[in-house]
């Protein structure tokens, strides 16, 4: 059955709907924990931090949701702002991406050593996680290419005939990204053994795949069909 451009723009949408409606009244009850509240930095406390920190990822899955099914169905992002479509969508997507990470850190500074953690402990395992996220990165820029991971294929045909990924990291898994790339988020959490940092890497992670099934993964059956 033919869906309309409507219908297709919000193809899925029920399981982000879903994710958000399980993962932020959980968190509103990690919130409540008293060493997730502890804590200041800048004249914001923790607690202040901690829902920023949430907030800034559902307003990042939504815009790149967003923007992507509206160049996907009708080209709209380049009839409106032309050639720069992609470059401006780059532009917010790394504005938001880099304050996801930003203020996880500054969380994870205000809220430290909320764990029963030795330091040296969060530290070890901050390093561990640490380095599959750099060769990700890596794998990234010397096989994949940044503009092809922010969803170049979207608004270029030509990069629809490009073969799938099998070097790097993505000899291991094609969803490099989820798998590995998130884990980025746990190292400021656990360096500096952060309660409520800890929490905000997790909801990062469950719902970077909640973006997976909602709209990226149904994004790649369309395209490349």
């Amino acid at each position: 059955m033919m869906r309309t451009v409507t219908q297709a723009i919000f193809h899925r949408q029920w399981i982000h709907l879903l994710g958000l409606t399980l993962l932020l009244p959980s968190l509103a009850l990690a919130a409540r924990w008293e060493p997730v509240r502890t804590g200041a930095f800048l004249g914001l406390d923790s607690h202040a931090w901690f829902w920023l920190a949430a907030v800034i990822p559902v307003a990042h899955q939504t815009y790149v949701w967003l923007c992507w099914r509206l160049e996907l169905y009708g080209k709209r992002l380049s009839q409106w702002l032309g050639q720069r479509a992609f470059s401006l969508f780059a532009l917010g997507f790394a504005v938001l991406g880099l304050s996801r990470v930003a203020v996880v850190v500054i969380l994870a500074v205000a809220n430290r050593d909320t764990m029963p953690m030795p330091e040296w402990l969060g530290q070890g395992l901050a390093l561990l996680a640490l380095l599959p996220a750099l060769y990700l990165f890596y794998s990234v820029k010397r096989y994949f290419g940044f503009r092809r991971a922010l969803g170049a294929d979207h608004f270029d045909p030509s990069y629809r005939s490009l073969p799938l990924v099998k070097e790097g990291i993505f000899r291991y898994t094609s969803n490099g990204m989820y798998v590995y790339g998130f884990l980025i988020l746990w190292v400021p959490a656990l360096w500096f053994t952060s309660a409520a940092a800890l929490a905000i890497a997790l909801l990062n992670h469950l719902y970077i795949w909640v973006h997976y099934f909602a709209t990226e993964h149904p994004d790649m059956e369309e395209i490349y069909s």
